[in-house]
């Protein structure tokens, strides 16, 4: 078993819609995450969204409504500061929902055979949904911990996590996530 902590979209211009009490939790629970990783020395690869000022290369929607928002350069588009990332740690950029879609995401993890896939970050019903979807779909296992995931839109994080537990991944608890890595064991199913 080796697992690898995929964080999602932990970007400002994301985390700005989301109340600072929320935001605070999430950056503490991903960085409890992260040390655990760290602490095994295993892989943690951090998943940031960004796009050019002329929206040239962003997704429909964006260019429709013109909708500028993670923009390379920006301060909205960098990780929350207080994230404990090293530069250690992988940098993908993507530019649509999914990790997977367009990036090299697939091939880092099967360079390091990684067979489980820890995803946190936001957003619940978007990116971390398809993220989830598509690991599946390449037979990684996924856990998702809630204490590490969050949504601006609770109602669709709720039906999201519903519909993806025990059939594309497994939700669980941080503590759940921290025992498997400390004790080098994963949950046998999904």
């Amino acid at each position: 078993m080796k697992p690898c902590l995929l964080i999602i979209d932990l970007q400002n211009d994301f985390l700005a819609s989301l109340e600072t009490s929320v935001v605070t939790s999430l950056v503490a629970s991903t960085n409890r995450l992260t040390r655990a990783f760290r602490g095994e020395a295993l892989p943690i690869v951090w998943i940031r969204q960004e796009f050019r000022a002329d929206l040239s290369d962003a997704f429909l929607e964006m260019r429709d409504k013109n909708v500028a928002s993670v923009i390379e350069g920006t301060e909205g588009a960098q990780l929350h500061p207080e994230l404990e990332v090293s530069e250690n740690d992988e940098t993908i950029i993507k530019k649509r929902y999914s990790a997977f879609f367009g990036t090299t995401l697939d091939q880092y993890l099967q360079a390091r055979t990684i067979d489980h896939l820890v995803i946190c970050g936001i957003n619940t019903h978007a990116c971390i949904r398809t993220a989830a979807i598509d690991a599946y779909q390449r037979d990684y296992r996924v856990l998702l911990p809630r204490e590490c995931i969050g949504s601006y839109d609770d109602e669709h994080a709720l039906i999201t996590l519903r519909y993806l537990d025990g059939k594309i991944a497994r939700v669980v608890g941080i503590e759940d996530v921290v025992e498997m890595v400390w004790q080098d064991r994963c949950p046998a199913h999904v």
